[in-house]
């Protein structure tokens, strides 16, 4: 009875202003789990979008683009007759993004598992992208190497990405070009990652935001200030 009478009056007291008890502090295991949960929901949902027919052809946000090569000299070879097998260049490329995205997820999955409870604590009360970019330089380099074959595969049926490759490499030898654009295959696969972690990015800043429209109690708990 006496019990009844203090919740009673707990109650009241609450109604009246007094303070609610604070909510309790984010345990390290909250956190590595929130964190893992967080990189699951924003990798399988990059993936889920990327890695389908237009999903980067598509999108204008990660669309892959002729290298900047081709687009400079794109008004010659229409004139030239050669719009046709730009246009098909540009398709080939984004559909061997969209095709080699999904290698990604056997490797996030293992990524996930190798987050530390150390990491973890960081990433929660790091930057808006925080999750994302730990996963990006986990995963990069080996993806990079899944991406490649794949995308080899796709571009190497388009006439203009094998002529593209034969100038590029005599113009890298001289050093006119650089890096990923030395070639078509090398371009899109870093293209390809790009996108990948940019929609990882977005869908982590959308989970930090609001983290009640997951629908997990985890992550609004971890991610709920």
């Amino acid at each position: 009875m006496k019990r009844r009478h203090v919740t009673a009056a707990l109650v009241l007291a609450w109604g009246a202003g007094a303070a609610a008890p604070a909510r309790a502090a984010l345990t390290e295991s909250d956190a590595a789990s929130g964190i893992r949960a967080a990189l699951h929901q924003a990798a399988l949902a990059a993936i889920a979008g990327l890695g389908r027919p237009d999903g980067f052809l598509g999108n204008p946000q990660v669309r892959i683009e002729l290298p900047r090569p081709l687009q400079q000299a794109s008004r010659l070879l229409q004139m030239l007759g050669q719009g046709r097998q730009l246009d098909e260049l540009a398709t080939a490329m984004n559909r061997a993004a969209e095709q080699a995205v999904p290698e990604a997820r056997t490797l996030f999955v293992s990524t996930v598992q190798s987050i530390s409870v150390e990491d973890a604590l960081r990433l929660v009360h790091g930057g808006s992208t925080a999750v994302t970019d730990f996963f990006a330089a986990k995963t990069r380099a080996p993806l990079d190497q899944r991406f490649l074959p794949i995308v080899t595969q796709v571009t190497d049926r388009a006439q203009l990405a094998q002529r593209y490759n034969a100038v590029a490499q005599r113009a890298g030898a001289m050093g006119l070009l650089q890096g990923d654009e030395r070639s078509v295959q090398t371009y899109v696969t870093a293209r390809a990652l790009d996108g990948l972690y940019f929609m990882m990015g977005e869908e982590e800043k959308r989970i930090r935001a609001d983290p009640v429209a997951t629908g997990s109690r985890l992550l609004r708990r971890v991610f709920g200030g």
